[in-house]
C-alpha cells in the first residue's frame, strides 16, 4: 500500500508534468464573445485554438518561425501575456464598404528563446475575424532571415475544402505561373492532395458541415516579405504555412524573408461564422493595414471598354479603339484599355492622338504593360520598361505628359520578397506621376488597396479570358460565379472582367466559345464582382442589340461601395448579394446549377419601396419590370439554369 507521503509527492509529479504538457498562457474572447483564444505553451512550443459558438473551428495549432539569429519555434520561455482593446474608425474609397468601425481585443503573448531573444505573438479578435502577427527583437543582433515559419492551421477532419491549387514554378503560358489561375475544389475532404502537390494559395475556404465556415488568408505584405501560402494539408487536417517555391521568377531572388530588427511578419486572418455573412463582409485585409502613402491626385474609379477581351489582339489599332472609346462614351463609362501590342501596332505617336481624341470624349485610357525583366517568355510589348526603375520613371512622365490615366501591368509569377518590392516599387513611382495601376498574372493584393493609394484591382483569378479561351470555362461560368464571392473576392479586389452580352465570344460572333449563362445573370455580375475599376466584356454591337434598360444600367452601375450584405447562398448553389452607393441599393442574384429554381430571400433594405427588376426570360435575354417589394421585404425569384436577377433603385 502506497503510503499518505509517497502519494503527495506522485499527485504533485502528475500534476507538474499536467503543467508542463500544456501551460495556458492566454485567453481572448472577441467583443461579443461568439469567438474566442486560447493559447497555450507545451514545452516551449506554443499553440493556438480558435472556437465559435464554444464549437472548436481551429483546433490545436503549431507557431513560431525559424530564423538565422535563433529558432522561435521551440525551447520558448513564457515571460508575459497583456490585452488591450482596439478601437479604429476608417474610410475607403475603393473598397466594399467606404467605412469601417473596428473594435477588437488584442492578446499579446511574449516569450524569449534560448538565445534571450524575443519572439511576440500578437492577436487580434473581433466578431468575425482572428488575425495574428509575430514581431521579433533581439537584444544585440540589427537584421534577421527568417527561413520558416511554424505556422499552422488544423483544421477539424470533418471539413470541405474549396481550395485553388499553387501552381508549380515556370509553368503554363510562355513560363508566366503561378499567378493565382487554378480551379477551385469544390468540397474536397481536407487530406486530398492538391493538384500539382504544392499546397494552395490565399484566401482558403473551409466548411464545416452543421457548424459553419472558416476563410483563411493574410494581410499586410508589402517589400518586408514574401507572399505565403499552404501546404498540402496532412491527414488530420493540418496545414502548414510555406514560403514561396524556389524556382518562382526564373530563379530570382530568395524565399525567405530578411528584415532589420525589430521585426515583424504580415497578419494571418481567420474569418469564421455559422454562415457566409462574414466572410462576404470581412473587411480584416483592411482592419491591420495602413496607409503607406498619400495619393498624388485624387484617383478616380470607374468602368472601363476593352477591346481585347472579346475581339482579342488583332483590335489593337487606332481604328478599333475609336469605336471603344466612343462605346465607353455612349455608356458614360470612365476609360478604356488598351492592351497588349500597341506600342507596335498604333505606335508611341499615334497613341498621343488616341489619347487626346479620348480626352475629347471625356475618357480615359488605361495602357497595357509587360512587366517582364527576364522572369518569364511572354512576348507582349511594351516590354523592358517598367522592370527597371529608370526606364520606369523615364516612361511614366511620357504616359502622364500625354495624359494617360493607368497602367495595367502583367505576368509577374512569383511570391518572393523581391517580387513584392517590384510591385511596392512599381505602385509608388506610378504615384508619383499619378498614374493608376491595375496587376494581371499576378499575386493576390492583401490590404493593397488600403496600403497603396494608387493601386486599383489585380486579376489574380481564373478571369474571363478563358471563357474565351475555353469552352470548359466558360461552360462552368455560372458556377465559378458562386465560388469567387466567398473565396477571392472576399478579401481583394478582383479584375474578373465581367459581362458578355455577345451569345459567342467572337468579333462576329460566327464562331468562338458559346455562351448558355443568361443576360441577366451577366449584368448581375456587374454587382457581383467587386473590381474599383471594372473592364466590362461588353461590344460596340451591344448598343444596337441590347433593350434601352440594360444600356441604362450599365451607365449608372457603381464600381465602388458603400456597404455589402450578404443575402444568401453558398459555393456551387446560388449567390444573393446586396450592395450600396449613397442611398441606392443594388442586389444581384445568381443561379450556379443548369436547371431551373425559385429562390426565396430576404430584402429588408428594400422592404416596401419600389425597385427595378431584370429578370431571365424564357429566352435567356433579360426582361424588365419596376414594382414593389412587400413589407415583409421576402422576395421570390425565379431562375432559369445558368440565370441571374437584378434589383436596385430606380
Amino acid at each position: 500500500m502506497i503510503s499518505y507521503f509517497k502519494y503527495l509527492i506522485l499527485l504533485a509529479v502528475v500534476f507538474s508534468c499536467l503543467d508542463s504538457a500544456a501551460q495556458n498562457i492566454g485567453t481572448l474572447k472577441s467583443p461579443n464573445g461568439q469567438i474566442s483564444l486560447k493559447l497555450d505553451n507545451a514545452e516551449g512550443k506554443v499553440t493556438y485554438r480558435i472556437y465559435y459558438s464554444d464549437n472548436s473551428f481551429i483546433e490545436d495549432s503549431p507557431l513560431g518561425l525559424k530564423s538565422s539569429i535563433g529558432d522561435f519555434s521551440t525551447g520558448l520561455k513564457h515571460i508575459a501575456t497583456d490585452t488591450l482593446t482596439v478601437k479604429n474608425t476608417y474610410e475607403l474609397k475603393k473598397a466594399k464598404v467606404s467605412r469601417v468601425d473596428y473594435l477588437a481585443k488584442e492578446l499579446t503573448a511574449t516569450f524569449t528563446n534560448e538565445n534571450k531573444d524575443t519572439l511576440s505573438i500578437i492577436f487580434r479578435l473581433s466578431d468575425r475575424d482572428v488575425a495574428f502577427s509575430y514581431k521579433i527583437s533581439s537584444k544585440d543582433k540589427t537584421n534577421i532571415k527568417i527561413f520558416e515559419e511554424t505556422t499552422g492551421f488544423n483544421i477539424p477532419n470533418s471539413a470541405e475544402t474549396y481550395l485553388s491549387p499553387q501552381a508549380l514554378p515556370m509553368t503554363g503560358w510562355m513560363e508566366t505561373k503561378p499567378s493565382y489561375e487554378e480551379e477551385y475544389t469544390l468540397g474536397s475532404p481536407v487530406n486530398k492532395s492538391s493538384t500539382y502537390g504544392v499546397g494552395y494559395t490565399f484566401p482558403a475556404l473551409f466548411n464545416l458541415p452543421d457548424q459553419g465556415w472558416i476563410l483563411l488568408s493574410e494581410t499586410g505584405v508589402d517589400s518586408h516579405y514574401p507572399g505565403s501560402r499552404l501546404g498540402e494539408g496532412s491527414k488530420d487536417g493540418l496545414f502548414m504555412l510555406q514560403f514561396p517555391q524556389k524556382g518562382e521568377n526564373n530563379g530570382i531572388g530568395e524565399i525567405y524573408a530578411a528584415q532589420a530588427l525589430p521585426a515583424k511578419t504580415p497578419w494571418r486572418t481567420i474569418t469564421l461564422g455559422k454562415d457566409l455573412k462574414p466572410i462576404v463582409e470581412t473587411t480584416v485585409m483592411y482592419d491591420l493595414v495602413e496607409e503607406k502613402y498619400k495619393p498624388s491626385i485624387d484617383y478616380k474609379m470607374g468602368r472601363a471598354t476593352w477591346s481585347w477581351i472579346v475581339w482579342q489582339d488583332n483590335s489593337i489599332n487606332y481604328e478599333d479603339q475609336v469605336k471603344f472609346i466612343d462605346l465607353a462614351a455612349a455608356l458614360d463609362f470612365e476609360y478604356v484599355l488598351v492592351d497588349n501590342w500597341w506600342d507596335n501596332n498604333i505606335g508611341r505617336e499615334r497613341m498621343v492622338d488616341l489619347v487626346n481624341y479620348a480626352a475629347s470624349k471625356d475618357v480615359g485610357v488605361i495602357l497595357w504593360y509587360n512587366s517582364n525583366g527576364f522572369w518569364n517568355n511572354a512576348p507582349q510589348t511594351p516590354q523592358d520598361q517598367m522592370n527597371n526603375s529608370i526606364a520606369r520613371k523615364e516612361e511614366m512622365a511620357w504616359l502622364q505628359k500625354i495624359g494617360v490615366k493607368g497602367l495595367k501591368i502583367d505576368f509577374f509569377g512569383g511570391n518572393k520578397q523581391t517580387t513584392m518590392q517590384l510591385y511596392e516599387d512599381m505602385l509608388t513611382d506610378a504615384n508619383d506621376f499619378g498614374l493608376a495601376i491595375t496587376f494581371h498574372g499576378c499575386t493576390l493584393p492583401r490590404g493593397w488597396e488600403k496600403m497603396y493609394p494608387n493601386f486599383v484591382t489585380s486579376e489574380a483569378v481564373l478571369a474571363s479570358e478563358n471563357l474565351i479561351f475555353r469552352q470548359e470555362s466558360l461552360d462552368k461560368h455560372a458556377l465559378n460565379a458562386t465560388v469567387l464571392p466567398f473565396t477571392r473576392n472576399a478579401v481583394g479586389a478582383m479584375d474578373f472582367a465581367p459581362v458578355f452580352l455577345n451569345k459567342r465570344l467572337s468579333k462576329n460572333q460566327e464562331n468562338g466559345t458559346i455562351r448558355s449563362t443568361t443576360d441577366a445573370f451577366e449584368l448581375a455580375t456587374a454587382v457581383l464582382y467587386l473590381s474599383p475599376v471594372q473592364h466590362f466584356g461588353i461590344t460596340p454591337n451591344n448598343l444596337d442589340e441590347q433593350p434601352e434598360f440594360v444600356l441604362d444600367f450599365l451607365r449608372k452601375v457603381p464600381t465602388v461601395w458603400d456597404e455589402t450584405v450578404y443575402l444568401g447562398g453558398a459555393p456551387t448553389d446560388y449567390v444573393a448579394l446586396a450592395r450600396r452607393k449613397g442611398k441606392d441599393w443594388y442586389i444581384a442574384v445568381v443561379n450556379g446549377t443548369k436547371e431551373k429554381r425559385t429562390i426565396v430571400i430576404e430584402v429588408p433594405m428594400l422592404a416596401d419601396k419600389e425597385f427595378n427588376f431584370i429578370y431571365d426570360k424564357m429566352d435567356g435575354s433579360a426582361g424588365f419590370k419596376q414594382q414593389r417589394l412587400k413589407k415583409t421585404g421576402e422576395l421570390s425569384i425565379d431562375l432559369l439554369g445558368e440565370g441571374g436577377a437584378l434589383l436596385y433603385m430606380p
